[in-house]
């Protein structure tokens, strides 16, 4: 009897949690579809503008990918294959630009390669970054960081063990990443080629500084929507961008429909090679420098009177933007954050341990839904929640931009959760049931304490997104409610672009000291950790 109650209860749960996604995430989306009509794809579709920018977000899309996932790659195994020092900090450091919005990284190009830039200015180059390859430029920068993280993560659980096989069997080094490396990279390779085009189709920061006349379809959407009003016309450009999402979401659907358990593995041995070395150096010394110079170009432009006319260093951008109420809106994006962080910790918890631990078939269904906010970007999101919530107590609320984060950014926390918990011996619970262990008790003693690191992890997600994040919640704010991220696009259209990167700065410094109060709390749960083990040994 006590069995039966435990699974309704659990059975509940999941019940009340897919009706919640489905309220949140689908529904939104469904009533933006509904409420499309065919002569409004017949206007888009037939309007001038529309084939060429959808040449022009593939164009920029295909080369940013093509160019960032090697990027990627060649950095992740710089990192991972090589014996360069300081591996901690260069990948901590190659990682920034994932901490600003994309937008400030199209602020910064203009900084740098304007026609007033500073490079351009300092090299009396003729031709500027506006245009196809200022967006592809900006977009590599933007995007590299995610397939890094993802390579990176890979290979360093790769196990040595097939390499000291083939070493042994005289296979060549070539032969050996054809027939070992290749292989093993697929899944990965497939998913941040996914990740980088998804991400690149549907973000209009970098093409709305830098595009020019280069108009792609996210920036279209931007234009009818924040420009005009036009509604109908962003939801239908929404249905096209939500395309190569949806494919991803498939894709992600598949490969992660079971969470790998934990095997013992031999750690990879870094042989000492000069040659490969030193080109590993220069590429990751090439990347940092160029990194370096894009925040160097910030607090430049940030702290002078008005750049290139009056070089003076100066404080009263920094005034001005106290002036303006820009501590406010700093407050409100850090209560934004922490809430959705905190929020999205226990949420992603219980979802995933329903799904990686119940062991009902319904929990595949639910972990679908889980899934779903990786095929909806976060601009059509926002356009979808304006066209359901509009009009009601929710819309322009603070909870509102706290929903809508929570269920943009939800996907990967969960991930995060499910492969964790799905590493575990599946038995723990039978085997707390069986010495009459309750499972609420097994969850705070044994299963908590072995994904510590995840909840860190899964927090900084949160915090971080949550802190730069526009496209979801550009048309969901009031004066009052309005993130920190939102005022970098305001000081652009005043073309006030000194202001525009103190705020970006106090956005990367703000999400620094978050990553670093996170490594130190990691730092400490580790040496608890391997104090316990020690004591208890």
């Amino acid at each position: 009897m006590k069995k039966s109650k435990k699974e309704t209860s659990l059975i509940l749960s999941q019940v009340i949690i897919a009706v919640i996604l489905f309220v949140f995430i689908l529904m939104p989306f469904i009533r933006m579809v509904i409420g499309i009509k065919k002569e409004d794809i017949d206007a888009i579709v037939h309007s001038p503008m529309f084939g060429t920018a959808v040449t022009n977000s593939l164009k920029t899309c295909i080369t940013t990918t093509i160019i960032s996932v090697l990027l990627a790659m060649a950095l992740a195994f710089a990192v991972q294959r090589t014996g360069i020092k300081g591996k901690a900090f260069l990948t901590v450091f190659v990682t920034l630009p994932m901490l600003i919005p994309s937008i400030s990284v199209g602020t910064s190009m203009i900084v740098l390669f304007g026609t007033n830039g500073v490079i351009t200015n300092l090299l009396h180059l003729n031709n500027t970054i506006y245009g196809f390859w200022g967006i592809v430029i900006g977009a590599v920068l933007y995007s590299y960081p995610v397939a890094f993280i993802m390579f990176n993560d890979v290979l360093k659980y790769e196990d040595a063990s097939p390499y000291e096989a083939a070493q042994v069997l005289g296979i060549p080094k070539f032969r050996r990443f054809l027939a070992i490396t290749l292989p093993y990279l697929k899944k990965p390779l497939i998913g941040a080629v996914f990740s980088v085009f998804s991400m690149t189709v549907t973000d209009y920061g970098v093409p709305l500084m830098i595009g020019g006349k280069t108009t792609t379809l996210a920036v279209m959407m931007y234009q009818e929507v924040i420009g005009q009003l036009k509604f109908k016309e962003g939801s239908v450009i929404g249905l096209f961008l939500l395309i190569p999402a949806f494919v991803a979401f498939i894709y992600n659907a598949i490969t992660s429909s079971q969470p790998k358990l934990a095997f013992v593995s031999k750690e990879y041995e870094v042989k000492k090679n000069r040659i490969r070395d030193g080109v590993s150096y220069l590429l990751v010394i090439a990347v940092s420098l160029f990194i370096l110079i894009l925040l160097a170009a910030f607090v430049m432009y940030g702290f002078v009177v008005r750049y290139p006319r009056d070089m003076t260093p100066t404080l009263d951008n920094v005034r001005f933007f106290v002036k303006i109420k820009g501590l406010m809106h700093l407050k409100t994006s850090m209560i934004i954050s922490l809430i959705v962080a905190v929020i999205g910790i226990a949420v992603t918890f219980v979802t995933a341990y329903l799904t990686a631990r119940s062991g009902y078939k319904s929990a595949q269904f639910l972990h679908l839904m889980s899934m779903t906010s990786l095929a909806i970007p976060g601009i059509v999101l926002g356009l979808a929640y304006v066209l359901v919530f509009k009009g009601t107590f929710f819309y322009g609320t603070l909870a509102i931009i706290i929903v809508v984060d929570l269920m943009h950014f939800f996907a990967s926390p969960y991930l995060m959760m499910y492969n964790s918990l799905g590493k575990m011996n599946q038995n723990l619970e039978a085997v707390g049931f069986t010495l009459g262990i309750s499972r609420l008790r097994m969850i705070k003693d044994v299963i908590i304490p072995q994904i510590r690191s995840t909840f860190l992890e899964v927090f900084s997600y949160f915090f971080v997104n949550s802190m730069m994040t526009i496209s979801a919640v550009s048309f969901l704010f009031t004066y009052k409610t309005k993130p920190i991220s939102l005022m970098i696009g305001q000081f652009e259209a005043q073309m006030n672009l000194e202001c525009a990167a103190i705020v970006s700065l106090v956005i990367l410094v703000v999400n620094l000291l978050m990553k670093f109060v996170i490594y130190l709390i990691k730092k400490q749960v580790n040496r608890k950790s391997i104090s316990a083990v020690n004591y208890g040994s």
